[in-house]
């Protein structure tokens, strides 16, 4: 089942002389529970279109459908909501709340939506991310992989139409590194997790069932990992 289609996506910065193109007719679509990587060189375009697909920057014209519906048709108000409940984002520096602990930081996304903690779910999460004895912890508190494990139950936590993960290993060693991504790996056969990865790593693309490679703005390549 389709859970995302772009259709010729574009996003220009500037004017004339000095127009850019970070998207350039950008087209394709994801299965529901599939885990794919993008990746290209620095400035290919490939965290622009991940920030559109999250709802987080808006393209210069083209189309993203979410469960098949046209994001950015919607208001500023739906479209805050559409963010919220149906992406989840995780960042290369984690972007957690430093005044909240574990628990609060996960369960940040549910409260801001006025809705009730799954109890179980949340106690799943914790367990699937060896969280359990940090619950209390501040971010200040926990390794940097410890940190990214909290902003992974924070991005499943609502269970998003789409989790966008941006070079999450980029400030991890490389223990932490594989930790995370078979954390991924798991979230994404667990849950049936969509997930879309952008990655300059090759060798962590491999972990995905799917790469698209982008460069000056344009997929060059989408090809299944075998």
């Amino acid at each position: 089942m389709e859970i995302l289609r772009v259709e010729n996506l574009c996003k220009t910065y500037g004017q004339r002389n000095t127009l850019v193109k970070a998207l350039d007719d950008v087209s394709f679509s994801v299965e529901k529970g599939e885990f794919v990587a993008v990746v290209g060189p620095s400035g290919s375009g490939k965290s622009t279109l991940l920030h559109i697909l999250g709802g987080v920057d808006k393209p210069t014209k083209g189309k993203v459908y979410v469960n098949g519906e046209d994001v950015y048709s919607l208001n500023e108000n739906n479209l805050a909501i559409f963010r919220r409940r149906q992406v989840g984002l995780i960042y290369q520096f984690y972007n957690l709340i430093p005044i909240l602990d574990v628990k609060e930081n996960i369960t940040l996304p549910i409260l801001l939506d006025n809705k009730k903690v799954d109890e179980d779910y949340l106690d799943e999460l914790l367990e699937t991310l060896d969280l359990k004895r940090r619950v209390s912890h501040l971010p200040n508190e926990l390794s940097g992989g410890q940190q990214q494990r909290v902003s992974i139950g924070r991005a499943l936590m609502n269970r998003p139409a789409l989790l966008l993960a941006d070079e999450p290993t980029g400030n991890l060693d490389s223990k932490a590194s594989r930790e995370i991504i078979e954390l991924l790996k798991l979230s994404n056969k667990k849950y049936k997790q969509t997930i879309i990865m952008i990655t300059h790593d090759h060798n962590l693309a491999l972990s995905a069932s799917r790469i698209i490679t982008i460069d000056d703005g344009k997929i060059i390549s989408d090809e299944k990992v075998k």
